[in-house]
Protein backbone atom coordinates (compact mmCIF):
# COMPACT_ATOMS: atom_id res chain seq x y z
CA UNK A 1 0.00 0.00 0.00
CA UNK A 2 1.52 3.43 -1.01
CA UNK A 3 0.29 7.10 -0.04
CA UNK A 4 1.51 10.18 -1.33
CA UNK A 5 1.30 13.70 0.03
CA UNK A 6 1.96 17.25 -1.21
CA UNK A 7 3.97 18.81 1.15
CA UNK A 8 5.97 21.63 -0.19
CA UNK A 9 7.01 21.95 -4.08
CA UNK A 10 10.09 24.31 -3.23
CA UNK A 11 13.62 23.22 -4.75
CA UNK A 12 15.19 22.54 -0.86
CA UNK A 13 12.50 19.83 -0.09
CA UNK A 14 13.38 16.71 -1.48
CA UNK A 15 11.29 13.92 -2.28
CA UNK A 16 11.07 11.84 0.60
CA UNK A 17 9.85 7.93 1.64
CA UNK A 18 8.64 6.43 5.04
CA UNK A 19 8.06 2.59 5.55
CA UNK A 20 5.78 1.15 8.22
CA UNK A 21 5.82 -2.51 8.53
CA UNK A 22 3.86 -4.07 11.08
CA UNK A 23 4.15 -6.44 13.36
CA UNK A 24 1.72 -8.49 11.35
CA UNK A 25 4.65 -9.10 8.63
CA UNK A 26 6.66 -10.93 10.92
CA UNK A 27 8.95 -11.11 13.17
CA UNK A 28 11.55 -8.35 13.93
CA UNK A 29 14.26 -10.22 11.46
CA UNK A 30 11.55 -10.52 8.78
CA UNK A 31 10.31 -7.07 9.39
CA UNK A 32 13.61 -5.58 9.17
CA UNK A 33 14.35 -7.92 5.77
CA UNK A 34 11.15 -6.18 4.66
CA UNK A 35 12.13 -2.62 5.16
CA UNK A 36 15.69 -3.53 3.83
CA UNK A 37 13.98 -4.57 0.50
CA UNK A 38 11.95 -1.86 0.45
CA UNK A 39 14.50 0.45 1.56
CA UNK A 40 16.74 -0.63 -1.89
CA UNK A 41 13.72 -0.61 -4.20
CA UNK A 42 12.92 2.46 -3.33
CA UNK A 43 16.45 4.25 -3.95
CA UNK A 44 15.65 4.70 -8.01
CA UNK A 45 11.68 5.80 -7.74
CA UNK A 46 13.44 8.84 -5.66
CA UNK A 47 15.35 10.06 -8.27
CA UNK A 48 11.86 10.18 -10.34
CA UNK A 49 9.54 11.55 -7.70
CA UNK A 50 9.07 15.91 -7.87
CA UNK A 51 9.99 17.72 -5.39
CA UNK A 52 7.65 18.31 -2.12
CA UNK A 53 6.00 14.70 -2.73
CA UNK A 54 6.33 12.52 0.23
CA UNK A 55 4.94 8.57 0.00
CA UNK A 56 4.65 6.50 2.58
CA UNK A 57 4.99 3.03 1.97
CA UNK A 58 2.78 0.49 4.15
CA UNK A 59 3.70 -3.46 3.90
CA UNK A 60 1.32 -5.89 3.53
CA UNK A 61 1.41 -9.59 5.44
CA UNK A 62 2.37 -10.95 2.44
CA UNK A 63 5.30 -9.25 1.82
CA UNK A 64 7.09 -11.53 3.96
CA UNK A 65 7.35 -13.98 1.85
CA UNK A 66 7.62 -11.88 -1.36
CA UNK A 67 10.77 -11.90 -3.24
CA UNK A 68 13.21 -8.82 -3.71
CA UNK A 69 11.90 -8.64 -7.67
CA UNK A 70 8.02 -8.51 -6.51
CA UNK A 71 8.77 -6.28 -3.78
CA UNK A 72 9.87 -3.50 -6.46
CA UNK A 73 7.63 -4.72 -9.08
CA UNK A 74 4.73 -3.73 -6.90
CA UNK A 75 6.64 -0.53 -5.08
CA UNK A 76 7.24 1.00 -8.04
CA UNK A 77 3.67 0.49 -9.47
CA UNK A 78 1.48 1.33 -6.88
CA UNK A 79 3.95 4.63 -6.59
CA UNK A 80 3.30 5.69 -9.83
CA UNK A 81 -0.31 5.27 -9.32
CA UNK A 82 -0.41 7.23 -6.09
CA UNK A 83 1.65 10.09 -7.71
CA UNK A 84 -0.27 10.16 -10.87
CA UNK A 85 -3.56 10.39 -8.60
CA UNK A 86 -1.85 12.94 -6.47
CA UNK A 87 -1.39 15.13 -9.41
CA UNK A 88 -5.02 14.69 -10.79
CA UNK A 89 -6.27 15.84 -7.08
CA UNK A 90 -4.21 19.27 -7.32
Amino acid sequence: MVHANRTDSRAENPPRVGFVVSKAVGGAVVRNRVKRQLRAASRPLVAELPTGVDLVVRAQPAASEASYQTLAHELMSLSHKAVRQLRMSA
